[in-house]
């Protein structure tokens, strides 16, 4: 029976029915590359066939503009005519079973007219409309007969559509071992309720009802989150005991003594509770420091570090760019070095000798904090007594990336600092069973940044508004949603492409000003020139992708135009926003869009609304749901595949109880009935494995 079951799993697709090499490849697209990886690709919705409407039904409904479904008969043969600019119209007519009729439309479909035959029944799915020639269906969907069943959508690929997918999976349903290994332990179903795997893999392709669909999804949701649990308590190791170094005495209000501006209430509380996780001895720190842009999360951190340099302990910071780790470098040894901590900066670009000096000095000890890129977690970089380990802008990093920061000192402390602000439902979701210390006090003297939107009539005046403040000595950035104009933009529309338009800006609108470009395609080295030439003020507008949505201090930048705003998300562009502002001077963004979709304006909206980071992010996890808050899964963690972090908090909640009941009994999940667990916990934090 196992021996089928790992038979299965692995069955590549190209030996099913109808796919071959070439379809086997799209499927590859999709990251589907054998069978129990097809199983595992959810429906992302579903079309219920089942729930049909009589014509007069549907006419009522029709104001809705809801989808509906109509069983009827065609009455009438298939007519074709010809529209001016080459179109074909299709057109015929079918009845329901009273005899009331409603009218079919096709465009450019040469194969409707032997699709549907006079005299037969048809299942019709579509929007309804009521014209002056009557009730009437635009290109619905059919199927032949009575179609009484709720049907998967897949999120499909160019000439892979969702129907071909719902083709393969039923044969692989077909396939499932009769007696399959379920990797959730029986006491596991028992004790929540849950149904075997076959049962739930089988009823979230082909449901027979809501009913059973809804048993399916709470169960793969369930240990969807078990696995990540699992995972994450695994990796932070909140379970392995004491920390390995351990302070004697807080330092941090000493250190505020020392600094020229007085921190806010929040940021002393911050620092507080991190030191008294640090003092404690039960376990080490694990501790998430959430602060909106410029509320003073570095401030906390070198607070941390020279409590624990005071202690005899180092301390290491890693950025996820070269541009962040050296500006932290700069701003943290202001802070620190009149105080006798030493720090040193590791990252990729210094000589060899550069780096081999800082890595003599660190491992001496010699170093109190070292503050680096990547490049932290090389091979030859050792510490003498590493006992704390700082992650900024921590959804950079991988999970994998963080632990082997950890590995470089003994059970050491970790606080991960964000200035993405996160709702607390997702921060659970996301770090697991970390501590949260919230900043939600701004510094004094910062200046909100005002907000405005408006559509491409007014682009002129915007970079107009620019040209004046460029003129009294300042600065700004202009956020474009592509890098090429050939660039893929499945929503169409006309998208501003950086490289083009910095070019054409600097032609027109900017004439006469010094104009950079910067995006994600260019070398790191040139990223970091450009960027450089921008701070120093060789250049007076940066053309950019958001690429600078994250740690770029230009206090002279005072103006942000977005293009194309409807494109990024509520947080995206909060982000961004935050690159103004931090200077002395009022700071203004601009969001162009010529968006008529009422979800895109409301959101842009918001924008001109409010300047509070925690009240945009819940703003934009209503709005997009978690699967998109963050881009392009720039958070690190394993895809979710089912599970929604705004709607399952409760099933969240079971599965977190279980994962520490499960791991309490056996931390390494080596028990025999936990096999199943340990190989989909590796499976989910090693996407090429999820691939095969």
């Amino acid at each position: 029976m196992a021996t089928d079951a790992i038979y299965f799993e692995n069955k590549p697709l190209q030996y099913f029915k109808g796919v071959g090499e070439k379809r086997a490849e799209q499927f590859q697209k999709l990251g589907i590359g054998s069978a129990d990886a097809l199983l595992r690709y959810y429906p992302r919705e579903y079309e219920d066939w089942s729930q049909c409407l009589t014509v007069a039904q549907a006419v009522e409904a029709a104001e809705s503009g809801e989808v509906c479904c109509i069983r009827a008969t065609v009455a009438a043969p298939v007519r074709s005519a010809f529209l001016r600019g080459g179109k074909t119209i299709y057109s015929t007519r079918a009845v329901d079973e009273s005899g009331k009729g409603f009218r079919l439309t096709f465009f450019n479909n040469a194969y409707i007219p032997r699709m549907l035959v006079q005299g037969s029944e048809y299942t019709f799915r579509g929007k309804l409309f009521v014209g002056k020639n009557g009730p009437e269906m635009t290109s619905p969907m059919f199927a032949e007969g009575a179609c009484d069943r709720i049907v998967p959508v897949y999120r499909a690929t160019e000439g892979l559509p969702s129907r071909q997918i719902a083709k393969v999976t039923e044969q692989a349903l077909a396939e499932l071992p009769e007696h399959m290994p379920d990797p959730l332990p029986e006491h596991v179903r028992v004790k929540y309720q849950l149904c075997h795997i076959r049962y739930a893999l089988t009823q979230i392709h082909f449901p027979d009802d809501r009913e059973t669909l809804a048993t399916a999804r709470n169960r793969l949701v369930f240990e969807e989150l078990l696995i990540l649990q699992l995972g994450l308590l695994r990796l932070k190791g909140r379970e392995r005991g004491a920390a390995g170094l351990v302070l004697e005495k807080d330092c941090t209000e000493e250190f505020w003594s020392l600094l020229p501006f007085a921190p806010t209430n929040a940021q002393r509380r911050a620092a507080s509770e991190a030191v008294r996780d640090m003092m404690r001895g039960e376990r080490a720190m694990s501790r998430l420091l959430q602060g909106d842009v410029g509320s003073g999360k570095t401030a906390v951190a070198a607070a941390i570090c020279y409590t624990a340099a005071k202690n005899g302990i180092q301390s290491a910071l890693m950025a996820p760019t070269e541009i962040l780790a050296e500006q932290h470098f700069r701003s943290v040894s202001q802070l620190l070095e009149p105080c006798g901590i030493r720090v040193g900066l590791l990252t990729g670009s210094m000589t060899a000798a550069q780096k081999r000096n800082v890595k003599e000095q660190t491992a001496l000890g010699m170093i109190d904090l070292l503050i680096g890129t990547h490049a932290l977690i090389s091979d030859g970089v050792t510490f003498a007594s590493l006992g704390l380990v700082i992650t900024d802008e921590q959804h950079r990093f991988g999970v994998n990336q963080r632990g082997a920061l950890a590995a470089k000192g003994n059970n050491p402390h970790i606080l991960v600092m964000s200035a993405t602000p996160i709702p607390r439902t997702l921060a659970l979701m996301i770090y697991g069973d970390l501590d949260i210390s919230v900043l939600d006090e701004m510094p004094a003297g910062r200046i909100p940044i005002d907000t405005f939107f408006v559509d491409g009539s007014k682009r002129e005046r915007a970079y107009g508004f620019m040209k004046k403040h460029i003129a009294e000595g300042r600065q700004g950035y202009v956020i474009c949603p592509l890098v090429e104009e050939n660039e893929e933009n499945p929503t169409g529309g006309d998208l501003k492409a950086a490289r083009s338009y910095a070019a054409s800006l600097a032609e027109r609108d900017l004439k006469g000003c010094r104009v950079g470009l910067l995006h994600g395609k260019m070398k790191g080295a040139e990223k970091d020139t450009v960027m450089q030439q921008f701070a120093a003020g060789e250049l007076d507008v940066l053309v950019s992708t958001t690429v600078v949505e994250v740690g770029v201090n230009v206090p002279n930048a005072v103006l942000m135009i977005v293009e194309n705003a409807e494109r990024f998300g509520l947080s995206q562009l909060h982000q961004l926003r935050g690159r103004v502002g931090r200077g002395e001077w009022k700071s203004y963004c601009i969001l162009i869009s010529d968006a008529k979709n009422e979800a895109a304006v409301s959101r842009l909206q918001t924008m001109c609304k409010t300047n509070d980071g925690f009240v945009i992010a819940n703003e934009d996890l209503k709005q997009r749901g978690p699967g998109d808050f963050f881009g392009s899964r720039q958070h690190g963690l394993p895809d979710m595949k089912i599970a929604d972090m705004m709607t399952d908090m409760q099933i969240f909640s079971q599965a977190q109880e279980a994962a520490r009941d499960i791991l309490r009994e056996d931390p390494t999940l080596s028990d025999p009935e936990h096999i199943g667990l340990a190989e989909e916990v590796a499976r989910l934090f090693d996407p090429a494995r999820a691939m095969n």
